[in-house]
């Protein structure tokens, strides 16, 4: 935790300071050794049971927000709290996961948070960037987003494809690349991405990333319907052709074999 309260005010660690948790309001004790980033930590668990020990990838992301939009507690009507990574001006809740995560905690915070960007570092399991290179690679290539044909044989989209919030992943790059729909991927500025949570205009990212791949999506797969109607017609006039050729009957279907057209009964 980079933040406690002390009087009402927002510290950060230094050695001997004391302060508390902003959300359960419990006893911090500072961090301040020589190897670890300095940090507050709780005596006793946080009422906040998705709060987890910062990496240094982690504070490294949040450090490029201003300080106030940094470790926002969020309430929902229940009185549930959490405290958001990263909550911008414009209304983001911004979620930096680097260590593992269940599908259920995952889905809980998509659906406890709105406007949610979730950004996982890929760096993680070395397995993943392995997997990734190729794809990352053909998708440079057909920016700015490509369809994955077999989603499930990559462990990041098994894992993240179905949230319904945003989901980018770092793999310590100068680009972000996003997984939307489960299948598509796209690729884009890191630094981009930064500036536009930075901006206080809510809409920016739609308009700017995400219209633009949904215009894209939208247009393959109509390429893809139309080429499957003309694939269709074109077999069914084949069909009528061969029926009418060789007096094939409504209840009879054909199929071309080594020796020519063989007619076989329908079953029922």
């Amino acid at each position: 935790m980079k933040f406690a309260l002390l009087n009402d005010k927002r510290i950060e660690a230094t050695k001997r300071a004391k302060g508390v948790c902003p959300c359960c309001g419990s006893e911090l004790v500072a961090r301040c050794g020589e190897i670890k980033v300095h940090h507050w930590s709780h005596k006793k668990k946080c009422d906040d049971h998705w709060w987890e020990n910062e990496t240094e990838w982690h504070r490294n992301w949040k450090n490029k927000f201003p300080k106030e939009c940094q470790e926002i507690i969020q309430k929902d009507e229940s009185g549930e709290k959490h405290i958001a990574d990263v909550k911008t001006r414009s209304g983001w809740v911004l979620e930096f996961q680097h260590s593992a995560i269940s599908r259920e905690e995952r889905d809980s915070r998509d659906y406890f948070y709105t406007n949610l960007i979730w950004v996982v570092d890929g760096t993680r399991r070395p397995t993943d960037i392995k997997q990734f290179q190729n794809l990352i690679n053909q998708a440079r290539l057909i920016k700015p987003v490509s369809e994955i044909d077999y989603p499930e044989d990559f462990r990041l989209i098994r894992e993240w494809g179905s949230s319904k919030s945003i989901v980018l992943i770092d793999f310590s790059a100068n680009e972000l690349l996003l997984i939307y729909e489960g299948c598509f991927i796209g690729d884009f500025s890191k630094n981009f991405f930064i500036e536009l949570m930075n901006n206080t205009e809510t809409d920016e990212f739609y308009k700017a990333l995400l219209n633009p791949i949904q215009k894209l999506i939208a247009e393959n797969k109509a390429y893809k319907n139309e080429s499957r109607r003309i694939s269709e017609q074109i077999a069914k006039e084949e069909d009528l052709k061969i029926r009418k050729e060789y007096g094939i009957k409504d209840d009879e279907d054909w199929f071309d074999g080594r020796w020519g057209i063989r007619v076989y009964k329908r079953s029922k």
